[in-house]
């Protein structure tokens, strides 16, 4: 991953105070003024699939908003698995836990190729103490965090595992209007706590079904109708 903002050449700095996320990361609340007089320490980074963010307890100095693509967030197990307990999406900040001092309770990978601001810990500190807008943005990451477990918890992880696959598609966006770029089947079996074969028998049953089916490259259209009733058991 190479960092851009830092690049006063990068063609993108300029557009930092509009980027279409502005409005739902951790600095909308403030002038264009005092944007651009944080930008300097913050870096864009393209993340391809399959680049680390950071590790599980690996020490804290950042904050990342998304910009666009797909973060996963992993633990390892104990038994040498891994189970993926959330997934961000543009607009979500990752590595909240720096702000009270822990290491990252996660691993943090690109799921899908994503943009990132790589933002230091000290920049939000300081403005968490002098600016509301931005303590009141935190307060509102956290839950929405919360909120997210919570889902993960009740949808993904309860129910049978055709359910629980059709839930997973669904929270994904698959519908026939919108193909999605599905995750690997290991990672959708770390996402649903079932082997990875289990995921590709229950995914090859909804192929055959019409459930889903490949439309360019590894982009997936979902029948949405159908999912949403499998959902239900």
């Amino acid at each position: 991953m190479k960092p851009n903002c830092t690049n006063i050449e990068w063609h993108g700095r300029a557009k930092c105070a509009v980027c279409e996320v502005r409005n739902f990361v951790l600095f909308s609340g403030l002038s264009a003024q005092e944007l651009d007089s944080i930008l300097q320490p913050i870096d864009n980074l393209h993340a391809p699939q399959h680049a680390v963010l950071y590790e599980q307890g690996a020490a804290a100095p950042y904050v990342y908003t998304i910009r666009s693509g797909l973060i996963k967030l992993k633990v390892d197990l104990p038994n040498g698995g891994q189970r993926i307990v959330r997934l961000l999406r543009p607009g979500d900040v990752a590595g909240l836990e720096t702000l009270v001092g822990e290491r990252y309770h996660h691993a943090a990978i690109a799921l899908q190729d994503a943009d990132v601001c790589r933002i230091p810990r000290d920049v939000v500190m300081k403005l968490d103490q002098t600016r509301p807008s931005v303590h009141q943005a935190l307060l509102q990451r956290w839950q929405r965090s919360v909120d997210q477990a919570d889902h993960f918890i009740v949808a993904l992880s309860t129910g049978p595992a055709e359910a629980r696959m059709a839930r997973l598609l669904i929270t994904l966006g698959c519908s026939g209007e919108h193909p999605e770029t599905m995750p690997s089947r290991e990672d959708m079996g770390a996402l649903l706590g079932i082997t990875t074969e289990t995921a590709s028998r229950i995914m090859a049953g909804f192929k055959r079904r019409g459930l889903v089916h490949t439309d360019k490259g590894s982009d997936v259209v979902c029948d949405h109708a159908g999912l949403a009733q499998l959902a239900d058991c």
